[in-house]
């Protein structure tokens, strides 16, 4: 009795412990989403505002705000293009470890960018332009250059795939179109005597397709055995008239 006691209060305990950690983890889930969300809205607004200033605002805030919208735009676009591709492709892990040493450098013109945009010596701000130009396109070309060399490798193992299916497809229906007999009998009509013509009809009206002089049987599937596809139509119910 008592061992039976025992054996109910550890299962109570062991249930207990499994619930508690369930719902940390389901907790911390729910955090994570809540931190990307604040996250996503956060970079939405900001990115918001610095379209608003690219395009409203003249002089050196407007420039500063389109070298920090392009520099954004390239690198969240790059991100997202080798996460995507490194799911299916093991080789672009290199791709995304040279992007995030892309990242730091892009991360330090942004912060850069975002302070001298609350520089009021807006002559140093404006002879300062050109070099961040230059650093903005330096860092928006390597992304662009990864990104692209992503989608043309992933394009390409997608062109060499469909070659491959229609190669294979080419030679299926090749096949399709020849029918053969493989049998240990002889050939009808070379050792034994032909039927009369009677015969012949017989055989004729029973379904037996003549190939290669070799007279072969063709069943017709069973409509009820196929599998249905959503291009495929249902057949039609034969007549009962």
């Amino acid at each position: 009795m008592d061992s039976v006691i025992l054996i109910l209060g550890l299962l109570f305990f062991a249930f207990v412990a499994l619930g508690v950690y369930a719902g940390v983890k389901a907790i911390g889930a729910a955090k994570r989403g809540v931190d990307r969300t604040i996250t996503q809205a956060r970079r939405t607004v900001e990115e918001t505002a610095l379209r608003a200033k690219s395009y409203g605002q003249a002089g050196v805030g407007g420039e500063l705000a389109q070298l920090r919208l392009a520099l954004r735009t390239s690198m969240r676009a790059t991100q997202e293009a080798l996460r995507a591709g490194a799911v299916e492709d093991a080789s672009l892990s290199e791709s995304l470890g040279l992007f995030q040493r892309l990242s730091v450098h892009g991360r330090e013109l942004d912060e850069e960018l975002k302070r001298l945009e609350r520089e009021p010596d807006r002559a140093t701000v404006a002879s300062l332009l050109p070099s961040l130009k230059q650093r903005t396109e330096r860092i928006t070309n390597s992304a662009d250059s990864l990104r692209w060399a992503a989608r043309d490798r992933a394009r390409q193992f997608t062109d060499d795939d469909l070659d491959a299916l229609n190669a294979q497809i080419d030679v299926e229906a090749g096949a399709l179109r020849h029918w053969t007999v493989e049998t240990d009998e002889p050939a009808r009509g070379q050792d034994r005597p032909q039927g009369d013509a009677s015969e012949q009809g017989q055989g004729q009206k029973q379904g037996s397709r003549p190939v290669d002089g070799i007279a072969q049987e063709i069943t017709a599937p069973d409509p009820r055995q196929q599998t249905g596809y959503p291009w495929q139509k249902a057949p039609r119910p034969e007549s009962t008239n």
